[in-house]
């Protein structure tokens, strides 16, 4: 598809952006780093009948990676596209777009340690979310954890507001005591 173009249009050498295929590409997508650190999360408090996410310091601070889950089973993806720097993975986004209401769902948005705040992310979302506003999506949605500052600043960053949350949704799951944060953007062009 090309070479990545940061806002100053110097570029990143030698990194690619193309569709990828899951099962031949498993290798590629399971090698790609999943991991966050951080020194601060974001507190859920009950407030009445409604929530306040207060930014909270944790000490020491937490690790975490995401499961991709079993790329040789079915699963809710119908698009992906990796980021490429010569044949390593270096970024990947993976895709559903819902007819119904014409949303896009962000499954899955990671850029290695290494190639972090170069623009790539950007660069996967926004192919991504052209593809979706191709087929008809106006708005993109995705789905993280409370813990998850820095991919929330980051998911800021790139137009994404806070949409709603729920306290129940990894009960009885590794990631229980987390609290899901829903982010949407629009992708109506006006």
């Amino acid at each position: 598809m090309g070479q990545l173009r940061r806002r100053d249009d110097a570029v990143v050498e030698g990194i690619v952006i193309r569709p990828a295929h899951v099962e031949r590409d498993a290798a590629l997508i399971r090698s790609l780093d999943t991991s966050f650190e951080t020194g601060a999360i974001l507190d859920v408090q009950a407030d009445g009948r409604g929530f306040r996410l207060v930014e909270k310091t944790i000490e020491p601070p937490l690790s975490k990676a995401f499961d991709l889950g079993r790329l040789d089973a079915p699963h809710e993806w119908e698009r992906v596209w990796l980021a490429l720097d010569g044949d390593q993975a270096v970024g990947v986004i993976a895709t559903q777009y819902e007819l119904w209401n014409r949303r896009v769902t962000i499954w899955h948005l990671y850029v290695n340690t290494s190639h972090r705040r170069r623009g790539i992310g950007r660069w996967l979302l926004e192919s991504a979310l052209a593809a979706a506003r191709n087929a008809g999506a106006r708005t993109a949605w995705l789905e993280t954890t409370n813990l998850n500052l820095p991919g929330v600043q980051a998911y800021e960053r790139l137009g994404f507001q806070l949409c709603g949350l729920d306290t129940s949704l990894y009960d009885a799951t590794a990631s229980e005591g987390e609290v899901a944060l829903f982010l949407c953007r629009s992708l109506i062009v006006e």
